[in-house]
């Protein structure tokens, strides 16, 4: 009897860094982190395979990351150059005979078909994906390749061997082959989750792997847990996609803007470039929350607050406004980072405008058009709104982990 893996699953190695190393030569071979910007407050986003044996990881602070290895290299993120690489390294993928659906900027997922589902012609495929990348792009910029029944095992063996690694698993081999895992290991398993297993004294995978459907469906309180059952025990599964919801851009300050006066000019400025996403998308938002951290751990300060769903900039920063009138900050508190956050997105076709509302809507929408195609044309902040003045250079595009920015909007 044949065995048949639906799916592959690509991981690329320390990407940014990896990346880095691949576009300067003078990094290669050498411990390197980078971060979001040049400061000893600030956390590594990515480390190299160098600087990993020293006990460097993403979230590591600089402060420490120095001390654990003092010749480490760091550098500042660079998105587009990552960007750039990620789209070629899907144009390779695509080439080797199968469709890749990203999933993040440095991680994609191929469903398997004909031949391919076979464990042979599986492995040929992952090993021709690697020797083209190290052909075509670059030898530094490896990835590790799970090999699976399903997209959630094909996941979670892209993680079982790195750096470049390969790891099939067959059905045969389940669930014996996952027992040696931790539960976080797992995906889909994050922090609450796990401890809403060990409330319910699973504490290891093997102990996990014995409960049944009901039992998941109970723990997870939803049919989400069967799912999860399904996904554990090889078997094909679909989860559902979920539209936008939400989209947000958050910032940790540079030290000259460490000043309620900096953090709202910063504020300012990433509402800003939000809700020119926001209407690229062509959606409306009907909620907005915003956050301050503070050095200090117990200060900070968050808010949200509901109104009539828009996509007008300039009704946004007057929201924006009303939410800062709100702040509670202790006297000693200096900011660090901030972030807004549109919430409660629904598709700009189904607002149904109030009847005096048209013809305004109608000219904001019309200037606000123009603003975004002189920006785009003439580049970022050629026009912006004046509350931005003084943090129009310190809000550089970022990528986040399940979403890949687009240059012509975030520069």
């Amino acid at each position: 009897m044949k065995t048949y893996l639906h799916s592959l699953f690509i991981d690329f190695n320390s990407f940014f860094a990896s990346a880095e190393q691949a576009l300067r030569p003078e990094l290669r071979n050498r411990p390197v982190v980078v971060v979001p910007l040049m400061a000893e407050t600030t956390c590594c986003i990515a480390a190299s395979r160098e600087a990993k044996p020293f006990g460097i990881k993403t979230g590591t602070p600089v402060y420490e990351a120095k001390r654990l290895c003092p010749g480490l290299k760091i550098v500042e993120a660079r998105p587009e150059p990552y960007i750039r690489f990620q789209k070629k390294l899907i144009e390779i993928i695509e080439e080797c005979g199968v469709s890749a659906e990203v999933e993040s900027i440095d991680e994609a997922h191929c469903p398997l078909w004909g031949e391919w589902m076979e464990e042979g012609p599986a492995r040929a495929l992952a090993a021709r994906i690697k020797k083209t990348i190290a052909e075509q792009v670059s030898p530094i910029l490896t990835c590790s390749i799970g090999i699976a029944p399903n997209r959630f095992l094909s996941k979670t063996a892209s993680d079982m061997q790195k750096p470049d690694g390969l790891v099939v698993i067959r059905p045969e081999d389940l669930p014996q082959c996952l027992h040696r895992l931790e539960l976080r290991d797992l995906y889909r398993i994050g922090p609450r989750m796990e401890a809403r297993m060990r409330a319910h004294s699973v504490d290891t995978v093997a102990q996990l792997c014995e409960l049944s459907r009901a039992m998941l469906h109970n723990i997870w309180g939803s049919i989400e847990g069967e799912l999860f059952y399904d996904s554990l025990h090889g078997k094909p599964t679909c989860y559902r996609s979920t539209e936008r919801r939400s989209l947000g851009h958050s910032h940790i300050l540079p030290p000259e803007l460490r000043t309620e006066k900096g953090a709202r000019s910063v504020l300012h400025r990433l509402t800003q470039k939000a809700a020119m996403r926001l209407r690229s998308y062509q959606c409306v938002t009907a909620r907005m929350s915003l956050f301050i951290k503070c050095t200090g751990e117990r200060d900070g300060w968050g808010d949200e607050i509901h109104f009539n769903a828009t996509q007008d900039t300039l009704e946004l920063l007057h929201i924006l406004e009303m939410l800062w009138s709100r702040r509670h900050l202790a006297r000693e508190a200096t900011p660090f980072a901030v972030g807004v956050n549109f919430l409660e997105l629904t598709a700009e076709k189904n607002k149904v405008p109030a009847l005096f509302e048209r013809e305004q809507r109608d000219r904001r929408r019309a200037l606000l058009a123009a603003v975004d195609q002189l920006n785009l044309k003439e580049g970022k902040n050629t026009v912006y709104f004046a509350g931005a003045h003084g943090a129009v250079g310190y809000t550089p595009m970022r990528i986040a982990f399940n979403r890949i920015p687009d240059p012509d909007t975030e520069r």
